[in-house]
């Protein structure tokens, strides 16, 4: 059965198209638009969208992205990943428990720490400068601390390469870019978060998401 993802790559299912990039993992992707993106998302011919009880079926939450691989239901997009890797191992994998509990440590420390200020960013770029302001005030401490482990892991954040946990911090840190004083203050994350996004894998996603409609 073909591993499905249900979402636009303009979501957060980038972070998993990007790592199937990554991991040579073929996906058959379901697009599903955000609803809000939608004049009336209940219209009869409404595109299928998080409103649509067809995809409410698949994920009752109605957010996107969802994962189906062979029945497996996943929701919840850097869950996905960390399964994706594990599943399909290889260097982007964790080695040992270790290894596992420190990717998802990062990997927690970008939901909590980071993106729930980050994405009020890339919600309100040049929109709302204030809103923009009040998340931007709020990312130097936790950036600090990713600055401070880049160095001590040589420029990555577990095994000294490149990890799910560096796509998956990269990809919510990616939400807080609108504003680039913030890295300009922390060269080492700001040399690392260019040296991600300059992996073939991530640009081939990235070309992916600008051809979809806006």
């Amino acid at each position: 059965m073909t591993l499905k993802i249900y979402g636009m790559l303009r979501s957060r299912a980038s972070r998993n198209a990007w790592l199937c990039e990554e991991l040579g993992v073929k996906y058959q992707k379901v697009p599903v638009m955000q609803a809000y993106r939608l004049a009336d998302p209940n219209a009869p011919d409404a595109p299928l969208n998080t409103f649509s009880p067809e995809f409410r079926k698949v994920n009752p939450n109605g957010h996107i992205p969802t994962m189906d691989d062979d029945g497996l239901v996943l929701h919840e997009s850097l869950a996905i990943n960390l399964y994706l890797a594990k599943k399909h191992g290889g260097k982007l994998a964790a080695r040992d428990v270790r290894e596992e509990g420190l990717i998802a440590m990062w990997t927690l420390w970008a939901a909590t720490e980071a993106e729930p200020h980050a994405v009020v960013i890339v919600q309100n770029a040049g929109k709302d400068a204030k809103a923009v302001a009040d998340a931007a005030a709020k990312l130097p401490g936790p950036l600090r601390v990713l600055e401070a482990a880049l160095q001590e892991g040589g420029g990555h954040l577990v095994g000294g390469r490149f990890t799910v946990a560096d796509l998956n911090v990269a990809e919510v840190l990616r939400y807080a870019q609108p504003v680039p004083a913030l890295f300009d203050a922390v060269p080492g994350v700001k040399k690392w978060l260019a040296a991600c996004q300059a992996r073939p894998a991530f640009k081939r996603m990235m070309a992916d998401r600008l051809a979809e409609p806006e």
